[in-house]
């Protein structure tokens, strides 16, 4: 029960954010179009209301060199990406107290399972990082990509040797991640 309430907490702050930054942005838009006076009451509340949080991120803008008007946009990007974070790490926090609730009280073969899923979890994301830092070039030889790469290459070269890439898609990793998914399916259930 105590789960569900973070778990609604945590929502309803990050729908609150949301509305906030999309009445941020939707008032900032209106008076760039000229749809509303921007000294109208409207306009110069939400501009007080929202100073605090904008004006840091136009300074940071204007620094890497943007333009600061796309601060409200930025703000309502900050906000989504930020709220999605935020829920799925609270939905993974509770759901690995609950998890670490069940272990205790199943003895040694709970103990097992979970090891052995954290295995293969492990190998999953790191094949996972593999990929995604492939795609913006970073390539085993960059110090943090390195234990990504040791932990999957004893997996993914075998494959790569029967299915070779195909010009610039390698399927190696995909067929390496399915195989991965399939056998913990099966080591699992004989758990």
């Amino acid at each position: 029960m105590p789960f569900v309430v973070v778990d609604l907490a945590v929502r309803a702050v990050v729908v609150l954010a949301l509305v906030f930054a999309a009445t941020v942005a939707l008032t900032h838009w209106a008076v760039r179009s000229r749809r509303i006076d921007p000294f109208g009451p409207w306009p110069r509340f939400i501009r007080r209301a929202s100073e605090p949080i904008v004006l840091p991120l136009e300074r940071r803008i204007i620094q890497a060199g943007g333009n600061p008007q796309n601060a409200p946009l930025w703000l309502l990007g900050v906000v989504i990406g930020g709220g999605l974070l935020l829920i799925s790490l609270t939905q993974w926090l509770m759901g690995t107290a609950a998890a670490m609730v069940l272990i205790a009280q199943g003895g040694p073969r709970a103990w097992l399972r979970v090891a052995v899923s954290a295995v293969f979890t492990l190998l999953m994301t790191a094949i996972l990082i593999r990929v995604i830092g492939s795609w913006f070039g970073m390539g085993p030889y960059r110090r943090w990509m390195r234990p990504f790469y040791a932990l999957t290459d004893w997996l993914i070269d075998p494959i790569r040797r029967i299915l070779p890439p195909m010009g610039m898609f390698d399927f190696s990793p995909m067929v390496a991640w399915l195989a991965l998914y399939l056998v913990r399916g099966v080591v699992l259930g004989m758990i």
